[in-house]
């Protein structure tokens, strides 16, 4: 998987700032989202092999925090998608960054805000069951992906039902023509429109200048902030259900889960995209899901 430096200590989020928001959707209780006023940042769990049990991984040194008993199912979980494409060598393109992302994305929201969050995560497929009770989804490097007839009909229930998807991490023309089209399966003659700097979610809890791009922490390390050539600009385009609500979250020619997950790798890529742009738009965009 992933390789991993060494620990960098005393990073910290300390210009994160938050306002108040009282939320509340899907059962999952916002009770207010609180001000930070200064945290160490760590690097967290290096080195460790992939596993698809997000209870028993490695966590390296990412805190587990109790959540209060008898709430252990009133609390969100960081869900990403297991999809069924690139299962032939390896764990496929949906792992990618698992499981530093996840572990380090759900502990800022443990640690910033007043929202109870699973320490743990969770893997699910699209046809899974129990898809249903998880109403934030997570799907990584969908440039080459197909969805299965079961895996659109799922997503298209699960969607049309009050679930959202963030969609993270591919680049160029082409990869978007592929999700593009995969995305018109599940709602057909329904096209993904270009959010403006102006729409709410970049600016709902942090207010953001720009549309964020965040480089993978290689295109950094080689002073690149794109990956390809035709992906200079990033996009954030959304995908509305029939009845005008916003159901996918697209984020394209950008890389935030690279942000959560090399939070600890580099002291200037921690403070010029991990800390300035990956968490800011990320809860942004949890934010907005929860709360429309």
């Amino acid at each position: 998987m992933t390789a991993h430096g060494n620990r960098l200590a005393g990073l910290g989020l300390k210009r994160l700032g938050m306002a108040g928001i009282g939320l509340a959707r899907l059962g999952l209780v916002w009770l207010g989202v609180l001000l930070l006023g200064g945290v160490a940042a760590a690097q967290f769990g290096r080195g460790r092999r992939w596993e698809f049990r997000p209870d028993q991984v490695n966590r390296g040194d990412v805190p587990v925090w109790q959540n209060p008993k008898g709430f252990e199912r009133d609390v969100f979980t960081f869900t990403r998608v297991r999809y069924s494409s690139f299962r032939e060598r390896g764990p496929g393109k949906w792992l990618t960054d698992y499981p530093d992302s996840d572990l380090n994305f759900s502990f800022r929201l443990q640690q910033l805000t007043a929202l109870k969050v699973d320490p743990h995560g969770k893997i699910l497929e699209l046809t899974d069951p129990d898809l249903a009770d998880f109403p934030f989804l997570y799907l990584i490097e969908p440039g080459q992906l197909i969805f299965s007839d079961a895996e659109v009909l799922a997503l298209r229930k699960y969607l049309l039902n009050g679930g959202f998807l963030m969609v993270d991490d591919f680049w160029g023309e082409n990869e978007w023509e592929n999700l593009h089209q995969e995305l018109l399966r599940v709602f057909p003659g329904q096209e993904p429109q270009e959010l403006p700097l102006e729409h709410e979610i970049f600016h709902l809890v942090y207010d953001l200048k720009k549309k964020p791009q965040v480089p993978s922490i290689h295109a950094y390390m080689n002073g690149l902030v794109t990956e390809r050539h035709d992906a200079q600009e990033p996009h954030y385009r959304a995908l509305f259900d029939p009845a005008g609500r916003m159901v996918v979250l697209i984020c394209h020619n950008t890389d935030l889960g690279d942000g959560w997950e090399r939070e600890g790798l580099d002291a200037g890529y921690f403070r010029e995209y991990a800390e300035k742009w990956s968490y800011p738009m990320g809860i942004n965009i949890l934010t907005y899901a929860m709360t429309h």
